[in-house]
Protein backbone atom coordinates (compact mmCIF):
# COMPACT_ATOMS: atom_id res chain seq x y z
CA UNK A 1 0.00 0.00 0.00
CA UNK A 2 1.34 3.35 -0.80
CA UNK A 3 0.25 6.81 1.10
CA UNK A 4 0.19 9.99 -1.47
CA UNK A 5 0.85 13.13 0.59
CA UNK A 6 -0.12 16.53 -0.06
CA UNK A 7 2.32 18.90 -1.77
CA UNK A 8 2.09 21.27 1.81
CA UNK A 9 1.41 18.47 4.11
CA UNK A 10 3.02 19.72 7.39
CA UNK A 11 6.05 17.37 8.89
CA UNK A 12 4.09 17.33 12.56
CA UNK A 13 1.48 16.10 10.82
CA UNK A 14 3.23 13.19 8.64
CA UNK A 15 5.16 12.53 11.81
CA UNK A 16 1.94 11.49 13.08
CA UNK A 17 0.79 9.50 10.37
CA UNK A 18 3.97 7.68 10.01
CA UNK A 19 3.31 6.46 14.05
CA UNK A 20 0.35 5.34 13.65
CA UNK A 21 0.97 3.21 10.64
CA UNK A 22 3.66 1.76 12.39
CA UNK A 23 1.34 1.45 15.89
CA UNK A 24 -0.02 -1.25 13.44
CA UNK A 25 2.78 -3.05 12.63
CA UNK A 26 3.74 -1.38 9.06
CA UNK A 27 7.25 -0.75 7.79
CA UNK A 28 7.44 2.72 6.08
CA UNK A 29 9.08 3.12 3.05
CA UNK A 30 9.03 6.84 2.47
CA UNK A 31 10.22 8.67 -1.42
CA UNK A 32 10.55 11.83 -1.70
CA UNK A 33 10.37 13.04 -5.66
CA UNK A 34 10.45 16.77 -7.37
CA UNK A 35 6.81 16.76 -6.93
CA UNK A 36 5.44 13.66 -4.78
CA UNK A 37 6.17 12.37 -1.71
CA UNK A 38 5.44 8.63 -0.52
CA UNK A 39 4.85 6.54 2.24
CA UNK A 40 4.88 3.03 1.15
CA UNK A 41 3.57 0.53 3.83
CA UNK A 42 5.21 -3.37 3.98
CA UNK A 43 3.60 -5.71 6.17
CA UNK A 44 -0.23 -7.17 6.71
CA UNK A 45 -2.00 -4.16 5.23
CA UNK A 46 -5.17 -5.88 5.36
CA UNK A 47 -5.45 -4.52 8.94
CA UNK A 48 -4.82 -0.70 7.83
CA UNK A 49 -8.62 0.86 7.38
CA UNK A 50 -7.83 3.20 3.92
CA UNK A 51 -11.27 5.69 4.50
CA UNK A 52 -9.30 6.21 7.74
CA UNK A 53 -6.30 7.17 6.27
CA UNK A 54 -8.18 9.08 3.70
CA UNK A 55 -9.68 11.30 5.93
CA UNK A 56 -6.19 12.68 6.91
CA UNK A 57 -6.41 16.37 6.07
CA UNK A 58 -2.54 15.55 4.13
CA UNK A 59 -3.30 12.51 2.34
CA UNK A 60 -3.73 13.21 -1.38
CA UNK A 61 -4.60 9.47 -2.25
CA UNK A 62 -3.63 5.88 -0.87
CA UNK A 63 -3.52 2.75 -3.39
CA UNK A 64 -3.10 -0.84 -2.27
CA UNK A 65 -0.44 -2.25 -4.57
CA UNK A 66 -1.17 -6.15 -6.36
CA UNK A 67 2.14 -7.02 -7.00
CA UNK A 68 4.11 -9.36 -4.97
CA UNK A 69 7.17 -7.15 -5.40
CA UNK A 70 7.05 -3.85 -2.73
CA UNK A 71 10.31 -1.94 -2.54
CA UNK A 72 11.65 -2.71 -5.92
CA UNK A 73 8.27 -1.04 -7.56
CA UNK A 74 8.36 2.06 -9.12
CA UNK A 75 4.59 2.75 -7.18
CA UNK A 76 6.80 2.80 -3.90
CA UNK A 77 10.03 4.81 -5.28
CA UNK A 78 8.72 7.00 -8.59
CA UNK A 79 11.91 8.10 -9.28
CA UNK A 80 14.76 6.32 -11.13
CA UNK A 81 17.01 4.79 -8.30
CA UNK A 82 20.72 6.42 -8.56
CA UNK A 83 22.83 3.25 -7.37
CA UNK A 84 26.93 4.57 -6.55
CA UNK A 85 29.73 2.27 -7.16
CA UNK A 86 32.59 4.09 -5.78
CA UNK A 87 33.37 7.16 -7.60
CA UNK A 88 30.98 6.61 -10.29
CA UNK A 89 27.14 6.22 -10.27
CA UNK A 90 24.62 3.78 -12.49
CA UNK A 91 21.25 5.13 -12.98
CA UNK A 92 18.80 7.86 -13.14
CA UNK A 93 20.79 9.57 -16.30
CA UNK A 94 24.12 7.71 -14.94
CA UNK A 95 25.39 5.81 -17.97
CA UNK A 96 28.34 3.28 -17.12
CA UNK A 97 29.99 0.80 -19.06
CA UNK A 98 31.64 -2.05 -17.33
CA UNK A 99 34.59 -3.71 -19.31
CA UNK A 100 37.02 -7.04 -18.79
CA UNK A 101 37.67 -10.59 -19.23
CA UNK A 102 35.01 -13.22 -18.12
CA UNK A 103 37.95 -14.79 -16.31
CA UNK A 104 41.10 -13.73 -14.14
CA UNK A 105 44.01 -15.51 -15.49
CA UNK A 106 47.44 -14.08 -14.25
CA UNK A 107 48.33 -10.46 -12.64
CA UNK A 108 49.68 -8.63 -15.98
CA UNK A 109 46.36 -9.99 -17.84
CA UNK A 110 44.25 -8.23 -15.38
CA UNK A 111 46.60 -4.82 -15.74
CA UNK A 112 46.99 -4.86 -18.76
CA UNK A 113 43.34 -5.44 -19.95
CA UNK A 114 41.91 -2.91 -16.85
CA UNK A 115 44.36 0.15 -18.14
CA UNK A 116 42.82 -0.92 -21.20
CA UNK A 117 39.08 -0.84 -20.76
CA UNK A 118 40.43 2.69 -18.90
CA UNK A 119 41.63 4.35 -21.95
CA UNK A 120 38.87 3.31 -23.69
CA UNK A 121 35.80 5.13 -21.06
CA UNK A 122 34.70 2.18 -19.09
CA UNK A 123 33.69 2.57 -15.69
CA UNK A 124 34.04 -0.57 -13.82
CA UNK A 125 35.90 -3.25 -14.29
CA UNK A 126 35.15 -6.66 -14.16
CA UNK A 127 36.76 -10.01 -13.67
CA UNK A 128 35.63 -13.69 -12.71
CA UNK A 129 37.55 -15.05 -10.05
CA UNK A 130 34.86 -17.70 -9.02
CA UNK A 131 33.42 -19.21 -11.86
CA UNK A 132 30.35 -21.09 -11.95
CA UNK A 133 30.32 -23.48 -15.00
CA UNK A 134 28.44 -25.84 -16.70
CA UNK A 135 30.82 -29.09 -16.57
CA UNK A 136 32.78 -29.71 -13.59
CA UNK A 137 35.65 -29.96 -15.73
CA UNK A 138 35.85 -26.58 -17.30
CA UNK A 139 38.51 -23.71 -16.06
CA UNK A 140 36.95 -22.79 -12.56
CA UNK A 141 38.55 -19.64 -11.61
CA UNK A 142 41.09 -18.13 -9.12
CA UNK A 143 38.83 -18.20 -6.35
CA UNK A 144 40.63 -16.17 -3.58
CA UNK A 145 43.64 -15.58 -5.54
CA UNK A 146 41.90 -13.89 -8.29
CA UNK A 147 40.15 -11.66 -6.15
CA UNK A 148 43.30 -10.24 -4.99
CA UNK A 149 44.43 -9.89 -8.75
CA UNK A 150 41.52 -7.92 -9.41
CA UNK A 151 42.16 -5.81 -6.19
CA UNK A 152 45.57 -5.37 -7.69
CA UNK A 153 43.96 -4.03 -11.20
CA UNK A 154 41.77 -1.54 -9.37
CA UNK A 155 44.50 -0.40 -7.33
CA UNK A 156 46.40 0.22 -10.76
CA UNK A 157 43.69 2.00 -12.94
CA UNK A 158 41.39 2.97 -10.11
CA UNK A 159 38.38 1.66 -11.51
CA UNK A 160 36.03 0.25 -9.33
CA UNK A 161 35.33 -3.38 -9.78
CA UNK A 162 32.92 -6.15 -10.35
CA UNK A 163 32.60 -9.83 -9.83
CA UNK A 164 30.65 -12.65 -8.98
CA UNK A 165 29.71 -14.28 -5.93
CA UNK A 166 29.03 -17.52 -5.80
CA UNK A 167 28.10 -18.67 -1.92
CA UNK A 168 27.28 -16.51 1.28
CA UNK A 169 30.30 -18.14 2.97
CA UNK A 170 32.94 -16.50 0.59
CA UNK A 171 31.11 -12.57 1.35
CA UNK A 172 34.57 -11.99 3.65
CA UNK A 173 36.95 -12.50 0.69
CA UNK A 174 34.78 -9.23 -1.53
CA UNK A 175 34.94 -6.95 1.46
CA UNK A 176 36.98 -4.84 -0.93
CA UNK A 177 34.80 -5.56 -4.35
CA UNK A 178 33.27 -2.54 -5.05
CA UNK A 179 29.91 -4.30 -6.68
CA UNK A 180 28.74 -8.03 -6.24
CA UNK A 181 27.44 -9.63 -8.97
CA UNK A 182 24.89 -12.65 -8.76
CA UNK A 183 25.18 -14.94 -11.79
CA UNK A 184 22.12 -16.16 -13.64
CA UNK A 185 22.21 -19.31 -11.71
CA UNK A 186 21.96 -17.60 -8.13
CA UNK A 187 19.09 -15.77 -9.03
CA UNK A 188 16.63 -17.49 -7.09
CA UNK A 189 19.34 -18.47 -4.49
CA UNK A 190 17.22 -16.91 -1.78
CA UNK A 191 19.46 -17.63 0.81
CA UNK A 192 22.40 -16.13 -0.81
CA UNK A 193 19.76 -13.23 -1.69
CA UNK A 194 19.09 -13.12 2.12
CA UNK A 195 22.88 -12.63 3.22
CA UNK A 196 23.56 -9.84 0.41
CA UNK A 197 20.73 -7.84 1.91
CA UNK A 198 22.26 -7.35 5.33
CA UNK A 199 25.68 -5.78 3.74
CA UNK A 200 26.01 -2.13 2.78
CA UNK A 201 27.69 -2.86 -0.70
CA UNK A 202 25.60 -2.60 -4.24
CA UNK A 203 24.92 -5.65 -5.88
CA UNK A 204 24.31 -6.78 -9.54
CA UNK A 205 21.26 -8.67 -9.89
CA UNK A 206 21.29 -10.81 -13.14
CA UNK A 207 18.07 -12.44 -14.99
CA UNK A 208 18.12 -16.25 -14.47
CA UNK A 209 17.95 -17.93 -17.83
CA UNK A 210 14.32 -19.16 -17.98
CA UNK A 211 12.69 -16.12 -15.30
CA UNK A 212 10.14 -13.74 -16.24
CA UNK A 213 10.57 -10.40 -15.15
CA UNK A 214 8.16 -11.12 -11.88
CA UNK A 215 10.57 -13.82 -10.55
CA UNK A 216 13.66 -10.80 -11.51
CA UNK A 217 12.15 -8.53 -9.98
CA UNK A 218 11.29 -10.98 -6.51
CA UNK A 219 14.61 -12.20 -6.30
CA UNK A 220 15.58 -8.08 -6.28
CA UNK A 221 12.83 -8.15 -3.37
CA UNK A 222 14.46 -10.45 -1.49
CA UNK A 223 17.58 -7.72 -1.07
CA UNK A 224 15.75 -5.41 -0.69
CA UNK A 225 13.87 -6.61 1.97
CA UNK A 226 17.02 -7.21 4.36
CA UNK A 227 17.78 -3.54 4.00
CA UNK A 228 20.17 -3.02 0.82
CA UNK A 229 18.18 -1.25 -1.51
CA UNK A 230 21.52 -0.87 -3.96
CA UNK A 231 20.35 -3.22 -6.59
CA UNK A 232 21.60 -2.85 -10.14
CA UNK A 233 19.59 -5.31 -12.42
CA UNK A 234 21.38 -6.95 -15.65
CA UNK A 235 19.39 -8.60 -18.65
CA UNK A 236 21.73 -11.28 -20.13
CA UNK A 237 19.38 -13.22 -22.63
CA UNK A 238 17.10 -15.80 -21.34
CA UNK A 239 16.99 -19.39 -22.64
CA UNK A 240 14.39 -20.35 -25.50
CA UNK A 241 14.01 -22.73 -28.48
CA UNK A 242 16.83 -20.64 -30.45
CA UNK A 243 19.56 -22.53 -30.72
CA UNK A 244 21.68 -20.20 -33.36
CA UNK A 245 23.05 -17.84 -30.67
CA UNK A 246 23.93 -19.10 -27.08
CA UNK A 247 21.07 -17.03 -25.68
CA UNK A 248 17.69 -15.13 -26.64
CA UNK A 249 18.57 -10.82 -25.51
CA UNK A 250 14.90 -9.64 -24.64
CA UNK A 251 15.41 -5.86 -24.78
CA UNK A 252 11.80 -5.68 -24.58
CA UNK A 253 12.40 -6.12 -20.80
CA UNK A 254 14.55 -3.01 -20.92
CA UNK A 255 11.55 -0.71 -21.09
CA UNK A 256 9.40 -3.25 -19.32
CA UNK A 257 11.42 -2.97 -16.41
CA UNK A 258 11.65 1.08 -15.96
CA UNK A 259 7.92 0.65 -16.66
CA UNK A 260 7.49 -1.25 -12.97
CA UNK A 261 10.76 -0.53 -11.41
CA UNK A 262 12.96 2.21 -10.41
CA UNK A 263 15.65 0.20 -10.07
CA UNK A 264 18.65 0.40 -12.71
CA UNK A 265 18.71 -2.03 -15.59
CA UNK A 266 22.12 -2.76 -17.59
CA UNK A 267 22.52 -5.10 -20.72
CA UNK A 268 24.91 -7.86 -21.03
CA UNK A 269 25.45 -8.72 -24.77
CA UNK A 270 28.59 -10.48 -24.33
CA UNK A 271 26.92 -13.30 -23.01
CA UNK A 272 23.36 -12.45 -24.11
CA UNK A 273 25.04 -14.03 -27.66
CA UNK A 274 27.37 -15.90 -27.11
CA UNK A 275 28.97 -13.94 -30.40
CA UNK A 276 31.76 -11.77 -30.69
CA UNK A 277 29.98 -10.12 -33.78
CA UNK A 278 27.23 -9.78 -32.28
CA UNK A 279 28.17 -7.94 -28.96
CA UNK A 280 28.38 -4.69 -31.11
CA UNK A 281 25.01 -4.48 -32.64
CA UNK A 282 23.50 -6.03 -29.45
CA UNK A 283 25.09 -2.82 -27.40
CA UNK A 284 24.10 -0.36 -29.40
CA UNK A 285 20.30 -2.17 -29.56
CA UNK A 286 20.26 -1.93 -25.77
CA UNK A 287 21.24 1.81 -25.19
CA UNK A 288 18.85 2.82 -27.99
CA UNK A 289 16.50 0.96 -25.45
CA UNK A 290 17.06 3.11 -22.71
CA UNK A 291 19.66 0.94 -20.35
CA UNK A 292 21.42 2.37 -18.03
CA UNK A 293 24.84 0.65 -18.82
CA UNK A 294 26.06 -2.49 -20.74
CA UNK A 295 28.84 -5.07 -19.11
CA UNK A 296 31.32 -6.04 -21.45
CA UNK A 297 34.15 -8.78 -21.91
CA UNK A 298 36.91 -7.22 -23.09
CA UNK A 299 40.25 -9.64 -23.73
CA UNK A 300 44.23 -8.90 -24.76
CA UNK A 301 44.21 -12.69 -26.24
CA UNK A 302 40.45 -13.86 -27.08
CA UNK A 303 41.71 -17.32 -29.07
CA UNK A 304 43.29 -17.84 -25.90
CA UNK A 305 41.26 -16.86 -23.17
CA UNK A 306 40.54 -19.82 -20.58
CA UNK A 307 36.92 -18.84 -20.55
CA UNK A 308 34.32 -17.76 -23.17
CA UNK A 309 36.98 -16.59 -25.84
CA UNK A 310 34.15 -16.60 -29.04
CA UNK A 311 32.33 -13.60 -27.23
CA UNK A 312 34.92 -11.23 -25.94
CA UNK A 313 36.02 -8.40 -27.63
CA UNK A 314 39.73 -7.11 -28.30
CA UNK A 315 41.18 -3.79 -26.38
CA UNK A 316 40.71 -2.32 -30.04
CA UNK A 317 37.40 -3.75 -31.06
CA UNK A 318 36.06 -2.35 -27.44
CA UNK A 319 37.38 1.25 -28.68
CA UNK A 320 35.36 1.53 -31.41
CA UNK A 321 32.43 0.32 -29.50
CA UNK A 322 32.47 2.75 -26.52
CA UNK A 323 32.94 5.65 -29.38
CA UNK A 324 29.96 4.28 -31.13
CA UNK A 325 28.16 4.21 -28.18
CA UNK A 326 29.38 8.13 -27.00
CA UNK A 327 28.33 9.00 -30.44
CA UNK A 328 24.68 7.43 -30.21
CA UNK A 329 24.08 8.40 -26.64
CA UNK A 330 25.28 12.53 -27.42
CA UNK A 331 23.06 11.80 -30.55
CA UNK A 332 19.89 10.84 -28.23
CA UNK A 333 20.58 13.56 -25.74
CA UNK A 334 19.87 16.56 -28.66
CA UNK A 335 16.35 14.81 -29.41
Amino acid sequence: MIIILKKQAAEPQVEALKQEMMEQGMEIHESEGKNTRILGLVGDTSVVDLRHIMANDIVENVQRIQEPYKKANRKFHPEDSVIEIGNVKIGGGHFQVIGGPCSIESKEQMIEIAKEVKTAGAGLLRGGAFKPRTSPYSFQGLHGDGLKLLLEAKKATGLPVVTEIMDASHLPLFEDVDLIQVGTRNMQNFELLKELGKIDKPILLKRGMASTIEEWLMSAEYIMAGGNEKVILCERGIRTYETAMRNTLDLSAIPMIKKKSHLPVIVDPSHATGIRDMVEPMSLSAVAAGADGLMIEVHNNPAKALCDGPQSLTPESFMRLMDKITKMREFFQTL
